[in-house]
């Protein structure tokens, strides 16, 4: 009662935890073994701790980056699905990523953020 217990941030750390030990059961290295022990140790600490307002908080910053991660994961996944039909280019002045259809030549980009000009193949 009054203990923070299991997140999803310490689920991840629990899952980790195994496969450290898993990792130093194979390799016989006892530094995965220590990694394990920690990681273990903080679980708990996290699980057991009455400071519910910090561990919420901790929680949410790892959704956060968890969620950023998934997010650059599938861009990345789409733009690798698209590169059969498309090329990708960034725009000299802004960086923004422009895309173009392959197969029509030399073909003039306008960037549909900055308005730049810029030639390319595509």
């Amino acid at each position: 009662m009054g203990r923070y217990g299991f997140d999803e941030l310490s689920r991840v750390c629990l899952w980790v935890t195994v496969a450290f030990m898993a990792l130093s059961l194979f390799t016989q290295n006892q530094a995965f073994y220590l990694v394990g022990l920690l990681l273990l140790a903080i679980c708990y600490f996290r699980v057991f701790s009455r400071k519910v307002e910090k561990r919420r908080e901790e929680n949410q910053k790892f959704l956060g980056v968890r969620r950023l991660g998934a997010v650059k994961w599938n861009a990345a996944k789409a733009r690798q699905e698209q590169k059969k039909i498309y090329r990708f280019y960034k725009c000299p002045q802004c960086r923004q990523r422009v895309r173009v259809p392959k197969g029509k030549g030399r073909i003039c980009i306008t960037c549909p953020k900055c308005r730049a000009e810029f030639i390319k193949k595509s």
